[in-house]
């Protein structure tokens, strides 16, 4: 199986399978036997239930996780407004109505690395629609971190769940469940309520968040497919429990609750968890573990076939948000129009790019740690340079994609995009549309024959 060659050695243990149920323990005999909240639970710890869905969701759809720690995550002080320090504008605490929603196609330049910054105050929000405090919609935002978090401090999000697309740089993600180590052309999710802090190794970090408002990702259906393909269940990781013993120290705990930023004060670490059991966890996946499906006969197939991860709605077939990659991959149609085909769309198509060159774009406008938003019914598709050679190829098999991995959060809400995205962050470029569209010529062509007999 071709997976990512990382330069980073991985020191941590997971489990394994999306979805399954897991139980993990840091000393032998810390969970509890046949029953969730003993009286008195092994070694003195605390018994403590996090939902990720309410106690009465469907069995199939219903998250819980048991959690066996030192110290109840209720004890802290109250919560207070918190802003984080950083440069120019704090977009954190915007709300959707400070998006503007336009039809215009986008396109940004790479985001800047902000080497001042930490995981914490180095986000910024890009696009997004909807609201958390009615469990609406998402969050599209940019990240960058010179820094660690300062010590001593943990953050979590009452929001939503958190897809994290890292495209520069290492992180060390230490949560109440575990610890994970995550690297470019991988994707990790915390679930929404789940403590997290974030280190880096030697080089800063940079990369794209999407919170989920509305729901939980799930894999896909395979339909036709069948049983295997795309992202298969037992190459998602998950942390093993791992706790830290800290009753005396000062800790800091940072809250997002409705896109607002509080803090907490506790004497006790918030990662003291000796083990768990459930199915609410955080978890991580290599891209390049995923099983490409494609036309070997003709057509271009819709790239609904490249989803990792999706979100449904309630109506069937229309994702809040889809995980879409376009991984290296073989392309043997014949009398096909290989590229994306040109298409109007009632989905919002967000895409960014982690490495390499996507194909379907000429002329480098469209590179790494860059992106482009295309929304509901906004006219796109290759470019005219693509166009032209991509009508003129000489149709054999070809390997596409080597040494890039592009992405995209298609989502059927309308996207709108922060003053941040338009203008402060000076990364939209401007003649996306000029370029791009603009040069295609008119190759329409009659038989003589015919244009005399429509005369």
């Amino acid at each position: 199986m071709p997976v990512t060659p990382f330069a980073v050695q991985d020191p941590y243990e997971y489990n394994t399978g999306f979805a399954s149920y897991q139980e993990t323990t840091a000393v032998p005999g810390a969970l509890p036997i046949a029953c969730n909240s003993p009286q008195k639970p092994p070694y003195g710890l605390y018994a403590e239930k996090l939902s990720g869905t309410a106690f009465t969701a469907p069995r199939d759809r219903n998250l819980q996780s048991w959690l066996y720690r030192i110290i109840p995550s209720a004890s802290h002080a109250d919560f207070e407004p918190y802003s984080v320090p950083s440069k120019g504008q704090d977009l954190r605490g915007l709300t959707s109505s400070s998006y503007k929603f336009i039809p215009d196609q986008l396109r940004f330049d790479p985001f800047d690395i902000e080497e001042s910054s930490d995981f914490l105050t180095g986000r910024r929000l890009l696009s997004g629609c909807g609201s958390p405090s009615t469990k609406t919609g998402i969050a599209i935002s940019m990240f960058s971190a010179g820094n660690s978090m300062p010590s001593k401090q943990a953050f979590y999000s009452a929001d939503g769940d958190l897809l994290v697309v890292l495209q520069h740089g290492v992180m060390d993600v230490r949560t109440e469940l575990g610890r994970l180590l995550v690297r470019p052309n991988e994707i990790l999710v915390i679930p929404r309520g789940i403590r997290y802090r974030v280190d880096l190794g030697s080089e800063a970090i940079r990369g794209y968040t999407l919170e989920l408002y509305d729901g939980h990702f799930q894999l896909p259906e395979l339909g036709p497919i069948g049983s295997n393909g795309l992202a298969n269940a037992r190459d998602f990781q998950i942390p093993v429990a791992a706790y830290e013993e800290d009753t005396e120290s000062k800790w800091s705990v940072v809250c997002q609750f409705n896109e607002q930023l509080f803090i907490t004060h506790q004497e006790h670490s918030p990662f003291d968890v000796v083990a768990w059991h459930g199915l609410y966890y955080p978890f991580k996946y290599d891209l390049g573990r995923f099983n490409v499906i494609g036309s070997t006969s003709f057509d271009h197939p819709d790239p609904s076939i490249y989803t990792v991860l999706t979100a449904p709605s309630n109506t069937p077939g229309m994702a809040i948000a889809d995980f879409v990659i376009f991984p290296p991959r073989w392309l043997v149609q014949e009398d096909t129009f290989r590229p994306p085909w040109y298409h109007r769309n009632t989905m919002a198509e967000f895409m960014g790019l982690i490495c390499g060159d996507y194909d379907a774009k000429s002329g480098g406008g469209f590179k790494p740690a860059g992106a482009s938003l295309h929304n509901v019914m906004s006219s796109h598709g290759g470019d005219s340079d693509t166009h032209h050679k991509a009508s003129n190829d000489k149709l054999e098999p070809r390997k596409i994609g080597t040494g890039s991995m592009a992405f995209m959060f298609e989502t059927s809400l309308m996207l709108g995009v922060t003053d941040w995205g338009l203008t402060w962050s000076k990364k939209r470029q401007a003649g996306y549309q000029e370029h791009s569209w603009q040069p295609l010529k008119s190759h329409f062509t009659i038989p003589e024959h015919l244009r005399s007999h429509d005369k």
